[in-house]
């Protein structure tokens, strides 16, 4: 054999050998070689190829070497939609769930359950043509998502490249979660305090933020793992049940949570409870075939019992049913199959005490009240503070500094307070009272009858200032990219702006005043700025922060009115018209631009070059002129719909009223749907709706 030849036979070789030792070490926890050994088969390759560059596969592990910076992510379609779980709280909506599976059937057979961990990352889709890894699909707003390929390509877990055996299918498209196991998150927090750089809040951010990254390196030196749970489009692929698709994917070497038969989930999840060790290996047979409902409840209630040994975040389980067959019998609802259910953990709670209570102010003058406490870990998250909303709350729960307190994080991330231990409150404890004059300015607070909240009325009080500066260029609003919140408070602090328009008054030279601000980051600072002065006039009218007017009611008011000159003259009367603006709107409106020194910051930021994008409006659709509210769960987000309607020449409203041409009505849709009804609103469907605007 020559040369040439040996090299090509051993190049395949260690291709093979090094993904079979990566599959041990990441995915199975079973290596069999040192490091050290592993190290010389990866230099041994690398040598291969750079002495013979043809020889270079796409699916060689030294490919995973990250790509150049990107600009930005581009966007794509899933071949299937990605879509969202039903949610249970409780063993009776399993038990309701099960009872809807087995109508749908038409049968009372026991169905058999496919159940597995929700895990708690980042949803990814990974597609695969002709064997090669060709793109990996964030989930988006589950019709589209962002193509991070490059940096999807640097988890270690994944292959490139899926066996020889399965490199005839054309297209596979897998499923599944990226996210950070607890040992590595920890490690990575420790490096980032060292570098004196951002600590991420917990293991869901760090791997959603790491996968986000336009630079790849910087994804590449995160320590991401993905497991996989469920198909995409897979049209030459044939199986009949989740179970089988799970093992068919571990053979081709996906990563993917090994599943045992309930019975023999439970005995080791058992064992696995009752041992006394500390040091105690990662419990990771993590799903298994349920037959019935009863035994996936049970299952729930070992995996909540689990939960805090194992090596990753989860916030509940999911329930499949196994069969495909019966899946694709059962269909789907809205966005949501009739054959899963995701059941949901309780939010966890912890004892802590209330060393302090402060008070913030926010952009529209708001004074909240923000407990202070003894640092404690919720939901394997460290909590120190928590809102305590407004005067009236705190005296529902009578909170006090020194209190004891149960903590809990809404929805496993907010964090709050839900209840007082009495018994434990010190003699010298106080109810609390909020300043009769603003903390930050000293000027008198507030309220307003009829509201529960205190509030700074000094509109140029500098924390009133700061937060509605952050408004202004958040993403919904003018969309200065490259201004946070710390930059922005660094520039008021320096006193470099105090006004919306001072931000278009900046100089590279101001900038470069700043700490921590280089050449480079000075000079994509103004270009970001620059670039916001590109804008429409819905987002501008948001920027603004005027009170009660949010992106709904931004866009009606650009509709209405076509400019902010127009906007500005208008009065009470001709507000309150506007179906969806109310009195209590309309005279925030009218309140705001009587101020003359509003006026001529509106005017100033007119003059600094900001110009509005008209939108195409397609006056022909069968919606132009007509009034649609939006309710309940839907295959889009909220604002994308309403953008849509809008850009037909429809008005996408609020509230349902006797104006109201049409509701669309998803899942949950609640009292507008009860009022719609009531009314005689026709009322649409997403299918309905989809072949109204066709």
């Amino acid at each position: 054999m020559s040369k040439p030849a040996k090299n090509e036979a051993r190049r395949d070789e260690l291709i093979e050998l090094i993904r079979y030792h990566d599959n041990l070490y990441y995915n199975a926890d079973t290596p069999e070689i040192t490091d050290r050994e592993y190290d010389k088969l990866y230099a041994e390759l690398k040598k291969i190829e750079e002495d013979q560059p043809s020889l270079v596969r796409e699916d060689s592990p030294t490919q995973r070497v990250p790509g150049q910076p990107l600009d930005k992510f581009e966007k794509q379609t899933h071949t299937l939609p990605m879509l969202s779980l039903q949610n249970s709280f409780d063993a009776e909506d399993l038990m309701a769930f099960d009872g809807r599976v087995k109508k749908g059937l038409g049968s009372e057979d026991v169905v058999e359950y496919y159940c597995e961990p929700k895990l708690d990352g980042l949803a990814m889709e990974l597609i695969y043509r002709n064997g090669r890894l060709s793109g990996a699909l964030t989930r988006g707003d589950g019709y589209e998502g962002e193509l991070v390929t490059e940096n999807v390509k640097t988890i270690r877990t994944l292959p490139l490249a899926l066996p020889e055996k399965w490199q005839h299918l054309e297209l596979f498209e897998i499923r599944g979660e990226v996210l950070m196991l607890k040992k590595d998150f920890g490690a990575l927090n420790d490096l980032q305090q060292d570098a004196g750089q951002k600590t991420f809040a917990n293991p869901r951010n760090a791997a959603a933020g790491s996968i986000r990254q336009l630079d790849p390196a910087i994804a590449a030196g995160r320590p991401l793992r993905m497991f996989c749970y469920a198909p995409g489009s897979t049209p030459n692929l044939s199986v009949e049940t989740q179970s089988e698709f799970i093992s068919i994917a571990r053979e081709m070497g996906l990563p993917a949570l090994a599943c045992l038969s309930f019975a023999d989930f439970k005995k080791a999840a058992e064992a696995f409870l009752k041992s006394k060790s500390k040091t105690k290996k990662p419990f990771t047979n993590l799903s298994a075939i349920c037959s019935g409902i009863e035994e996936a409840i049970s299952y729930y209630e070992l995996i909540q019992r689990l939960r805090h040994d194992l090596p990753f975040e989860i916030d509940g389980v999911v329930m499949k049913v196994n069969s495909y067959a019966a899946q694709e019998e059962l269909g789907f609802v809205s966005r949501c199959p009739r054959w899963a259910m995701a059941g949901k953990f309780e939010p966890e709670k912890a004892t802590t005490q209330v060393e302090d209570i402060i008070v913030q102010v926010g952009r529209t003058g708001a004074l909240t009240p923000v407990a202070i406490m003894k640092p404690v870990q919720v939901g394997g998250v460290t909590v120190s503070n928590a809102t305590l909303h407004n005067q009236d709350e705190i005296d529902r729960k009578d909170v006090r500094i020194g209190d004891t307190v149960w903590v809990q994080r809404a929805g496993d991330v907010i964090p709050e307070i839900i209840e007082v231990d009495k018994s434990k409150r010190p003699k010298s404890a106080k109810p609390f009272l909020l300043p009769e004059n603003c903390p930050v300015c000293g000027e008198p607070a507030e309220k307003v009858e009829g509201e529960v909240v205190t509030r700074c009325t000094n509109p140029t009080c500098p924390a009133v200032v700061r937060e509605g500066l952050k408004h202004f260029v958040s993403k919904r609003a003018m969309n200065v990219d490259k201004l946070g919140d710390k930059l922005i408070e660094q520039m008021v602090d320096a006193d470099l702006i105090e006004t919306f328009s001072d931000l278009y008054k900046l100089t590279q030279k101001d900038i470069l005043t700043l700490e921590r601000q280089g050449k480079k980051s000075s000079e994509n600072i103004i270009a970001s700025i620059e670039a916001s002065k590109k804008s429409t006039l819905p987002k501008f009218i948001y920027s603004l922060g005027i009170r009660f007017v949010g992106e709904q009611t931004a866009r009606i008011l650009a509709s209405e009115f076509g400019s902010v000159e127009s906007l500005q003259e208008a009065n009470l009367d001709q507000l309150t018209e506007i179906n969806d603006i109310g009195p209590k709107v309309a005279e925030s409106i009218v309140k705001a631009f009587s101020k003359p020194k509003f006026r001529k910051e509106i005017n100033k930021l007119l003059n600094s070059g900001i110009e509005f994008e008209t939108t195409e409006v397609k006056q022909n659709s069968q919606i132009s002129g007509k009034t649609i509210v939006v309710t309940g769960t839907l295959p889009m987000g909220r604002n994308e719909i309403k953008d849509y309607i809008t850009s037909l020449g429809a008005k996408a409203g609020s509230s349902v009223s006797k104006k109201t041409d049409y509701l669309l009505a998803g899942d949950s849709a609640g009292s507008k749907l009860d009022k719609a009804q009531e009314l005689g609103v026709e009322i649409l469907n997403w299918e309905q709706f989809l072949e109204l605007v066709k």
